[in-house]
């Protein structure tokens, strides 16, 4: 973590404890504690641990990062006991609104120092005994799936057959380092919309630049959760959303598309909504190139500076089968044979020829068969100019020959050129918040001409496993740092018509 992270964790600490002083020295006084020990950050949560009677070693669990400031905030619940404040509100108030809260309950004649004792005797109703271990519940839980952990579930068939659609992931958060919240002020457990309301489950009145503590880079190879870095704006209906992104049918309607166009001119049943980085629909797919690679896929391989990559163990691709005279193939017997047959996987082009899509192994398995001819992978190799980014005739690239192109890096200075400029304007942009653009071949940063352009953050390549049926980093670019979640990390429960005892608590690899 660097060291202004640091101390901005202990500064917030800090703050937490000193900012409502002036409500404390007056409750001090009232206790018989000397009024001036309140103004000391720390030793003040000390001497009402020790007018509590509560166990003093609170106070050092006060410094661990984070953790440390809600430890603060049970000692200021404990405080408020000793004076007679035993309600739910009251506690609420200690703890979330504490600078406001001590120095009116200090003004008021009413406040009174009950002391540890008879604070001791009071009794808490089964009722409120619920909500306060309610309340603990979710803002443990809270805190584990922001720092620590993440449940996700698989909801494409983008993976397969390495992840499977109703898997349920945990997303190791600590793998790369935890991501503070560029909103932190949403509702908990829901991500961007309210369920059954589709109202926004967050609030912008307090955003945060981007901070990740403890950060490690994305390894290649990773199985990666990120958000969605075309997502930060969607039409918010049915079916769309990142399913058909925005950008997407702008690009559309561009090109003259009557239904594009007409989604774009009906704001009232199309409207556009925007998202903070944090906030853009979970993504998962496998990091296939990482900052400075130069990547390219040839016939379907994704080579790493010049080097061809070994495919994951059960990425899938398609391939064209031929049978022998008289043979039929199905997806029962393949099934028998060991081969996983998911939906899309199996399309008969004729008696004799069968469109399948395979992992490495289960075309070995095939060809290891009587069944088969001949097996040749089908190679997409159709320039998509407007589908595959970034979206111009300069770069004829198709789905399985694309690149060569550059991976930006933190500190690391591209020369601007016009070719390379629709590869990389979207990440100086909109990515790392600068006013770029070219005009008459020039390029022009926040006002001012430029050559070059120095990254701010590191940048990764996506593609799913399922590489022919993947909306991966083919079609809209780099995912930068700031929007990577988290490492899928461990497969907990699936499901497709009944539990897949089979996949329960895998490791994802």
């Amino acid at each position: 973590m660097p060291l202004q992270h640091l101390f901005i964790i202990y500064l917030i600490g800090t703050l937490i404890v000193f900012l409502p002083a002036f409500g404390f020295y007056k409750l001090f006084q009232k206790a018989g504690a000397p009024t001036w020990k309140a103004f000391v950050p720390f030793y003040n949560t000390w001497v009402m641990q020790e007018l509590a009677q509560r166990p003093k070693h609170w106070v050092f669990w006060q410094l661990i990062p984070v953790g440390g400031w809600f430890i603060s905030m049970g000692i200021f619940i404990e405080f408020v006991k000793i004076f007679g404040k035993f309600s739910f509100l009251h506690h609420a108030a200690a703890s979330l609104l504490a600078p406001f809260y001590f120095p009116y309950i200090a003004n008021r004649k009413d406040t009174k120092f009950i002391g540890a004792e008879a604070a001791r005797k009071h009794k808490k109703s089964g009722t409120r005994e619920w909500i306060d271990a309610a309340v603990f519940a979710i803002v443990a839980a809270t805190l584990i799936r922001l720092f620590i952990f993440e449940a996700y579930t698989i909801p494409t068939g983008s993976m397969e057959k390495s992840l499977l659609v109703n898997d349920f992931l945990f997303v190791s958060k600590l793998s790369y380092g935890p991501r503070v919240p560029n909103t932190p002020l949403s509702i908990p457990f829901i991500h961007n919309y309210i369920p059954g309301i589709g109202n926004k489950s967050y609030s912008q009145a307090i955003k945060l630049p981007y901070i990740r503590w403890w950060q490690q880079p994305v390894k290649r190879g990773d199985a990666v959760v990120f958000n969605f870095p075309a997502g930060d704006t969607v039409i918010h209906a049915d079916n769309f959303e990142s399913a058909d992104p925005y950008y997407a049918i702008k690009r559309r309607a561009a090109l003259g598309s009557p239904r594009d166009i007409d989604i774009l001119n009906n704001p009232s049943l199309y409207p556009v909504v925007e998202h903070p980085a944090d906030k853009t629909d979970n993504y998962i797919k496998r990091c296939v190139g990482i900052a400075g690679d130069t990547l390219q896929v040839i016939n379907g391989d994704v080579y790493i500076n010049g080097i061809k990559q070994q495919t994951p163990v059960n990425s899938a691709r398609k391939y064209l089968v031929e049978v022998k005279d008289n043979v039929t193939l199905d997806e029962g017997g393949l099934k028998e044979m060991g081969m996983m047959m998911n939906p899309g996987d199996f399309d008969p082009q004729s008696r004799s020829m069968y469109t399948l899509n395979m992992t490495v192994a289960e075309k070995a398995l095939l060809e290891k068969s009587s069944l088969v001819k001949k097996i040749e992978p089908l190679i997409d190799n159709e320039p998509r100019p407007y589908d595959l980014f970034p979206y111009d005739t300069l770069h004829k690239w198709a789905v399985d020959n694309y690149g060569k192109i550059w991976i930006p890096k933190k500190g690391d200075t591209l020369t601007l050129t016009p070719t390379d400029y629709p590869v990389y304007e979207r990440a100086i942009r909109n990515y790392e918040h600068n006013d770029f653009y070219m005009k008459d071949g020039k390029f022009f940063l926040n006002g001012k001409e430029v050559t070059s352009y120095t990254f701010k953050m590191d940048y990764y390549w996506m593609m799913g496993d399922n590489r022919h049926n993947s909306q991966d980093s083919r079609f809209w670019g780099f995912v930068p740092e700031d929007r990577v979640v988290g490492k899928a990390w461990l497969i907990w429960f699936s499901w497709d018509k009944g539990p897949r005892w089979n996949r329960l608590f895998r490791f994802v690899k």
